[in-house]
């Protein structure tokens, strides 16, 4: 299994409609490729600033490469998110899972 993670940053105040952004758009399409295992969306607010983690879980680099492309350290992104992030980080991480409880 492989844990791909995405960090994004927003303003604090915007951070309920981004979240509810991320529930409504990006669960849905990770979610219908086949090999997704899961989601799971984090926010911690500092400041004036909202960070966002989406890390999801993958059967294996195919499934990620259904999702991302054949480039699947770039991170993927939405045309909404212009309205959103304060920066777009240009690559997302990959772990392989060693141990599940």
């Amino acid at each position: 299994m492989i844990a791909r993670i995405w960090h994004g940053k927003t303003k604090a105040s915007q951070a309920e409609d981004y979240g509810e952004f991320l529930i409504a758009r990006a669960i849905p399409d990770y979610q219908s490729i086949a090999g997704n295992l899961g989601v799971h969306i984090l926010r911690h607010l500092a400041g004036n600033e909202a960070h966002f983690i989406t890390l999801t879980f993958w059967e294996n680099v195919e499934a990620i490469k259904a999702f991302a492309g054949e480039d699947f350290e770039k991170a993927k992104y939405y045309p909404e998110d212009k309205n959103f992030l304060l920066e777009f980080e240009p690559k997302v991480a990959h772990y392989e899972v060693v141990g599940k409880a």
